[in-house]
C-alpha cells in the first residue's frame, strides 16, 4: 500500500512534452492528405445530424475511431508507453459501439430539437473538436503537422465525438457513447498538464460542459417520458 501511495501521477508518464509533441507531428506528416478526407467526414456528420439522419451520422466517426486506434496508438503511442495499446482497444470498442448504434438505431434520438441547449452545446463542442483545436496548434506558432485533427489524433476525434453524441444520443446510448471520449480527454488532459505544455484547460473545460449537456439531456429525456 505504501508502495502505491509514494507513486505520482508523473510517474505513469514516460515521455517528455518535447518527444509527445513530435509524436504528433509524425501523425501529421504520415497521414497527410488524409486530414481533408476525416475533417470532410466530420462536418458531413454535423450537417446530417441536424438533417435527421442519425443513423448515418453515427456510422461515419466509428471506422475513424478504429483508424486512430491502430495508427497513433497501438502503432506510436504503445511506443512510448505501454499502456498505449489498452487505449487502442478502447478505442475500437468505441468504434464497434457507434456502428452498432448507426446500425441498429439503439437510443438515436430522432427528433433532437435545434434549439435544445444540450444540443446547441453538442453543436458548439463539436465545431471545437472540428476547426477550434487544430487551429489552436497554428496560434501557439506550432508546426501545422502538430495541429490535431479529427480522424487522425485522439483529442480531436474524442472532443467532436462526443459533441455528436449529445446531438445524436438520448438516454442510456448517449452515456455508454460518453464514456470512453470522456476518459481519454481526462487522461489526455492530465497528461498535459503533467508534460506542462498547453491545452490541459481546454480539454477539462470542455470535458465540464460537455457532461454538463449529458445530465441536461438525460433530465430532459425523463421529462419528456413522463409528461408522455
Amino acid at each position: 500500500m505504501n508502495d502505491w501511495a509514494s507513486y505520482r501521477l508523473q510517474d505513469f508518464i514516460p515521455f517528455t512534452a518535447d518527444v509527445y509533441l513530435r509524436l504528433l507531428e509524425r501523425m501529421g506528416e504520415t497521414f497527410w492528405p488524409l486530414h481533408l478526407l476525416t475533417l470532410a467526414l466530420g462536418a458531413a456528420a454535423l450537417v446530417l445530424a441536424f438533417k435527421g439522419h442519425t443513423r448515418l451520422a453515427c456510422l461515419l466517426p466509428a471506422p475513424l475511431w478504429a483508424f486512430v486506434a491502430i495508427a497513433f496508438f497501438m502503432q506510436r503511442y504503445a511506443e512510448l508507453n505501454w499502456a498505449g495499446g489498452y487505449v487502442g482497444y478502447a478505442f475500437i470498442a468505441q468504434a464497434v459501439l457507434l456502428a452498432l448504434i448507426g446500425l441498429t438505431g439503439f437510443g438515436l434520438d430522432t427528433t433532437p430539437r435545434r434549439t435544445s441547449p444540450p444540443v446547441v452545446i453538442g453543436a458548439a463542442i463539436t465545431l471545437f473538436g472540428l476547426v477550434i483545436l487544430p487551429l489552436m496548434a497554428l496560434l501557439t506558432g506550432s508546426s501545422w503537422y502538430q495541429a490535431q485533427v479529427f480522424g487522425i489524433h485522439a483529442d480531436p476525434t474524442a472532443i467532436t465525438t462526443l459533441g455528436l453524441a449529445l446531438i445524436l444520443l438520448r438516454s442510456l446510448a448517449l452515456w455508454i457513447a460518453a464514456v470512453i471520449p470522456a476518459l481519454w480527454m481526462l487522461v489526455s488532459g492530465l497528461t498535459l498538464q503533467v508534460l506542462n505544455t498547453s491545452g490541459a484547460g481546454a480539454l477539462f473545460a470542455i470535458l465540464a460542459i460537455a457532461l454538463l449537456g449529458v445530465v441536461w439531456k438525460s433530465i430532459e429525456s425523463c421529462s419528456a417520458h413522463h409528461s408522455g
